[in-house]
């Protein structure tokens, strides 16, 4: 099976390591020539120089971009896919990006007689090492089924959430979740903190009780107790992601105070602390308020 993946960055450079050997035949191409051309090297595939002879001759592409307008103006720009991708090949964009957006360019593929399933993902960049991330996928039941031994070399779980859009619906509300869960953990632990309470003794009573989250289990104690941010998924995309969230909850008219709070929360953080800051920095931003370190 012949494969393009578009898009190497924290998380997809390491998922595209997982087709580079068969039975997939695999092409890789990165907005910087370089970081396709190293990996190319070094696990002994082919750099394509661009976007679309990538794709010319795949049964399958991989998108795994910062967001669905990049994904939209690589299908549907100047020079774009759109004219490259061959009758009965099949998009997969892994990228959290929006359901509307989704909607569009599978409509846009159609007419091309080319599938598209959105499959974001989640389990970060560990998950995408160990090809144990959870993908949760927008389409149709023979659409997923013909990609599922792509999805299958990097991901632990499979779920399909119904029609195209429906992947990366879940994925925003999931991360709309993450992000209230560090903003949550954050104001209690700096509430704490003010009252003389350590962190460490704060979070093994939570980790112990019914306010345990992946949040307080493992990204607090990895980063916040050692005051240690890896870049591992970048601020600016969580906002992106929760402000998705906001909008998906808006059109359908659902009531959604805590996650228009988060969307505008993090909105402040990523203005704040920059493009290039963790997305657990925006706890730097909960200290600054309150007047406390965590620790």
């Amino acid at each position: 099976m012949r494969v393009a993946f578009l898009g190497l960055g924290a998380i997809g450079e390491p998922m595209a390591s997982h087709l580079a050997k068969p039975p997939f035949e695999l092409t890789v191409w990165n907005r910087t020539t370089d970081k396709a051309t190293d990996f190319a090297r070094r696990h002994t595939v082919v750099a394509a120089s661009s976007a679309a002879d990538a794709v010319r001759h795949a049964d399958v592409v991989v998108t795994c971009l910062p967001s669905s307008r990049e994904v939209k103006g690589l299908v549907a720009g100047h020079g774009g896919l759109l004219s490259q991708l061959k009758p009965g090949a099949a998009l997969v964009d892994c990228t959290s990006g929006d359901p509307a957006s989704s909607r569009e360019i599978a409509a846009l593929l159609r007419d091309r007689e080319v599938d598209f399933v959105d499959a974001p993902v989640s389990g970060g960049v560990k998950g995408a090492v160990a090809g144990t991330l959870t993908v949760m996928c927008g389409g149709s039941e023979q659409s997923i089924d013909r990609v599922r031994p792509v999805l299958s070399a990097f991901a632990g779980k499979i779920v399909r959430c119904g029609e195209v859009g429906t992947g990366h619906a879940v994925k925003a509300m999931n991360q709309a979740l993450l992000a209230i869960h560090i903003w949550s953990a954050g104001e209690c632990l700096a509430t704490l903190a003010r009252l003389g309470v350590g962190a460490a003794a704060a979070l093994e009573v939570i980790n112990g009780s019914s306010g345990r989250s992946n949040t307080s289990e493992n990204l607090f104690p990895e980063r916040v107790l050692g005051r240690a941010f890896p870049r591992t998924f970048r601020l600016a995309l969580l906002d992106k992601d929760v402000a998705i969230a906001a909008d998906i909850a808006s059109q359908v008219d659902a009531p959604s105070p805590f996650i228009d709070l988060a969307a505008r929360l993090f909105r402040e953080a990523h203005d704040l602390l920059g493009d290039e800051a963790d997305h657990v920095e925006a706890i730097k931003v909960i200290e600054e308020r309150a007047g406390v370190i965590i620790v």
